[in-house]
């Protein structure tokens, strides 16, 4: 996160809903300077050095501070939270809470060794919220700059300084700055005995358009494979209801064999027979016979009329399941060609106005948009 604003809240000089006032004796205040006094630190005598060599008035710079908090180039200052878990399994008044506290305090006593191009002017270990979480505000700054102010604010030269050399926009000094600290923390953790779960990366470092478009064809392929599975599921389906189908079949003949077939028919009586006898040797077994048919043949017909039943309602479902995902993914392919020409149009701007212009541009949107929510949030 970047900007101002949340020094106040990390320190407590003011206390957002979210806070339990009976435990926040339990934080950590780390550091909490005077953000124009570490500026008057690092770069009074490079100012001084830098107005000297200029021969106009208008040129010179009064006050580094101001010019750097109105500057569309850098932030005055940059801050990053951490956080061990969640209120799921780190609440912060659990042993597990506790635990994610050391975790933290651990982390952060090498911060400043690690990162000697961030000066670290604001540091608190929080307690009286959900989780334990630690914010640390810091003030990149590069020295021996060939522009400007021999030392200066420079979160891309501080990081560059450290050795993070950024390549790719998806693979820039702060993205290797951040994996970097990340690992770092999991080490802690490693040794008390918490393993870092990768649950994946957000590709913050890709254009909005890039990542719209990219996040559109997972979902296009997603639906692809989820029609193919209902496709396949109502050819399955389809064989099933054939095969009742030849059930049926097979019952219509089996009631011209009941009609017809000697078996099923009563013998006439034998000479000089009696009733009793024709009853106990003739009747009584083909009746018999019938029974223990007639049984298995409703049982069957009645598990049949289920089944078809039931497969007519999935075969339904299924079927308006496949139209669905057939109109989903018509209008997910329409939109991703969409973004296809809108990326090239934005490609096109960084070639005719530069790199350069159009990443502050949108480095300035996503600030504006942030300092909006984090003003949504403190509300």
């Amino acid at each position: 996160m970047v900007g101002k604003g949340s020094v106040n809240h990390n320190s407590r000089k003011f206390r957002a809903e979210n806070v339990d006032g009976t435990r926040t004796c339990l934080n950590i205040d780390y550091c909490n300077e005077n953000i124009k006094t570490v500026y008057h630190e690092l770069f009074d005598e490079a100012l001084e050095r830098y107005n000297a060599k200029q021969t106009r008035s208008d040129r010179k710079i009064k006050d580094y501070y101001e010019k750097i908090r109105s500057s569309k180039q850098e932030k005055p200052f940059h801050e990053i939270i951490l956080q061990v878990g969640g209120k799921g399994n780190m609440n912060a008044d659990t042993e597990n809470g506790e635990l994610a506290k050391q975790i933290l305090d651990e982390y952060y006593q090498r911060f400043q060794e690690r990162n000697p191009q961030l000066r670290v002017f604001s540091a608190h270990l929080h307690m009286d919220e959900a989780t334990p979480h630690l914010h640390i505000d810091f003030v990149p700054f590069t020295t021996e700059s060939k522009r400007g102010l021999d030392t200066r604010v420079s979160l891309k030269q501080a990081l560059a300084a450290q050795g993070f050399k950024g390549g790719t926009r998806g693979d820039t000094e702060w993205s290797q700055w951040v994996q970097f600290e990340k690992e770092q923390l999991a080490a802690v953790m490693e040794r008390y005995g918490i393993e870092w779960e990768h649950k994946g990366t957000h590709e913050k470092h890709l254009s909005v358009l890039d990542y719209k478009k990219q996040e559109r064809a997972k979902e296009v392929e997603r639906l692809g494979a989820e029609i193919d599975q209902k496709q396949s599921e109502y050819k399955s389906l389809s064989k099933r209801v054939l095969n009742y189908d030849k059930a049926l079949d097979e019952l219509s003949k089996l009631e011209f064999e009941l009609d017809n077939a000697s078996k099923y028919q009563l013998p006439e009586p034998e000479k000089f027979m009696s009733a009793k006898a024709y009853k106990n040797k003739m009747a009584e077994p083909i009746v018999k016979k019938l029974k223990s048919l007639l049984k298995t043949v409703l049982a069957r017909c009645f598990e049949g009329w289920d089944n078809y039943h039931r497969l007519n309602v999935a075969n339904e479902k299924l079927y308006r399941d496949n139209q669905r995902l057939g109109k989903v993914n018509a209008m997910l392919t329409e939109e991703n060609t969409r973004l296809k020409t809108e990326n090239k149009d934005y490609s096109l701007l960084r070639k005719v106005f530069g790199r350069k212009q159009i990443d502050e541009l949108l480095e300035q949107a996503r600030t504006v948009k942030g300092r909006k929510r984090d003003n949504i949030r403190s509300r």
